[in-house]
């Protein structure tokens, strides 16, 4: 109730605020598109009936050459693992949504032939192990085994043989000493910084432009190590779902999306050693074909007295979203018709004043901050959560459940109470509800892992992983723009 005013006849009279309207949707579970135009809610599904969506087509490879880097028995575990994945798998984990992976051959699955070679494999023996974990400092282990690892995976791709994808494996006992590891910046020699040892890997072969799977061999479950462990369905499902799609594969493709749209998501990240500036991390060029390219965002000053959410100069917003803008005509041979900027931090004047002036040839636009809503929860009656795919509207809010039940497959496969997502800004052309079916088909698109669900769009999920592993590129050395090489 707001501040009561006095009326003339000097008694005050309460004035009450206007009750806000709420109303509630639902958009029911976005189709997919698989092999032949085929359509499903479900990868698994679709991919076991109709195929990728690349098959027939020049993208699809009917013959995947692997390599592996790892100590012997360890390799071994993971050629059995893929050979006993591509017999077929049943699901076991079934009140979580898993279902069984169909198997994979030139008939099953994603209908491509696996052939390993003794050519490109190479071995990490226990003498070179040996050396690598000498002494205690784990900052020279660190920096050893990143060294060996590239040296063995330079040999692979130098050898005159077929080469499609690299396994690198790693030991239980390997990874847990070098997961995270405290080592002088890399880039400067100087201090003390925080690294993950996959990121760091990542970055360091990203230049010999071959997809890189790092697996842990306890991930095959034919090893001693206690770990929780996804059912082996699931595992199959997300093992040949991301190779498909890293070897150039298109696993599936999305519906409801507005073509010649171009779709960007804006993360930032801090660059190692420095941390009073920040740079800009781009997952770029989301189409409807699904396709996407990287981009690293100029530096710029900022810490922590500054504000926890940071946000570009008008003159590096301006030519960020002009990079955007010039590779996608390069990709695509012309200007989207529409862009799409999905952003977790709210837009301030000068950096909105600058994408708008990116963005000055562009037909239409819209500028949208996705967020999450800290304590808010919606709650039905009954067993389940709300379903995904729930909007809520209350005055100027729109909320976005993009996990919940999911009255499709009759499940909610996750065990946490669900949160919304929620357009925090918005400036543009398209009104909220479709931004919110776009952002609902985006949560599909995501080939590290076929789950038909996922919380959040894309374009967000990727311009974070992104940043994670930029900051380990040098700033002199161009990132690769193909994000096959940061899943």
């Amino acid at each position: 109730m707001r501040e009561q005013q006095q009326h003339p006849n000097n008694r005050a009279q309460p004035e009450f605020l206007t009750t806000p309207r709420m109303k509630l949707t639902w958009l029911p579970e976005p189709e997919l598109l698989f092999a032949n135009s085929h359509r499903h809610i479900n990868p698994k599904i679709g991919i076991s009936l109709f195929g990728p969506k690349s098959l027939n087509t020049p993208r699809h490879k009917s013959e995947i050459h692997i390599g592996f880097v790892g100590e012997a028995r360890a390799i071994e575990h993971v050629r059995q693992l893929m050979a006993d994945c591509s017999k077929g798998v049943m699901a076991e984990d079934i009140e979580n949504g898993s279902l069984p992976f169909s198997g994979n051959s030139e008939e099953l699955g994603y209908r491509f032939k696996i052939t390993f070679s003794e050519d490109i494999l190479e071995k990490i023996t226990n003498t070179e192990k040996e050396h690598i974990f000498e002494g205690i400092d784990s900052e020279i282990h660190f920096n050893r085994m990143v060294d060996l690892i590239e040296e063995k995976v330079n040999l692979v791709c130098e050898k005159d043989h077929p080469l499609d994808y690299i396994f690198i494996v790693l030991t239980e006992e390997v990874f847990e000493r070098l997961k995270v590891v405290y080592t002088a910046d890399p880039l400067t020699g100087e201090g003390s910084v925080k690294r993950n040892f996959r990121r760091a890997l990542k970055a360091r072969l990203m230049k010999y432009q071959k997809p890189i799977q790092i697996i842990r061999e306890s991930t095959t479950g034919y090893t001693d190590d206690k770990r929780d462990l996804q059912d082996l369905a699931t595992r199959a499902w997300n093992l040949f779902t991301g190779m498909y799609f890293k070897v150039g594969g298109l696993p599936w493709g999305p519906t409801g999306l507005q073509p010649s749209t171009c779709f960007v998501g804006i993360s930032f990240f801090k660059p190692l050693g420095q941390p009073n500036y920040m740079r800009a991390s781009i997952a770029q060029a989301f189409d409807e074909n699904g396709d996407g390219l990287i981009l690293r965002g100029q530096k710029f000053r900022w810490d922590d007295e500054l504000g926890k959410s940071p946000h570009m100069p008008e003159n590096l917003a301006k030519q960020l979203i002009g990079e955007v803008l010039s590779r996608y005509q390069s990709e695509c041979k012309h200007l989207p018709r529409r862009v799409v900027i999905h952003k977790s931090s709210r837009f301030e004047t000068g950096e909105l004043d600058g994408f708008k002036r990116a963005l000055t040839g562009i037909s239409e636009y819209d500028l949208v901050t996705v967020g999450t809503t800290g304590d808010f929860r919606l709650f039905r009656s009954g067993e389940y959560p709300p379903l995904r795919g729930t909007i809520m509207n209350i005055g100027d809010n729109y909320f976005l459940y993009t996990t919940g039940y999911i009255p499709e497959i009759g499940k909610y496969p996750h065990g946490h109470v669900p949160a919304p997502l929620r357009i925090v800004d918005h400036y543009g052309d398209t009104i909220e509800n479709q931004l919110l079916q776009e952002l609902f088909v985006l949560t599909k698109m995501n080939w590290n892992t076929a789950n038909v669900d996922g919380a959040y769009p894309i374009t967000l999920q990727f311009a974070r992983l992104v940043g994670d592993i930029l900051r380990e590129i040098p700033e002199n050395q161009e990132p690769n723009p193909k994000y096959i090489y940061y899943m």
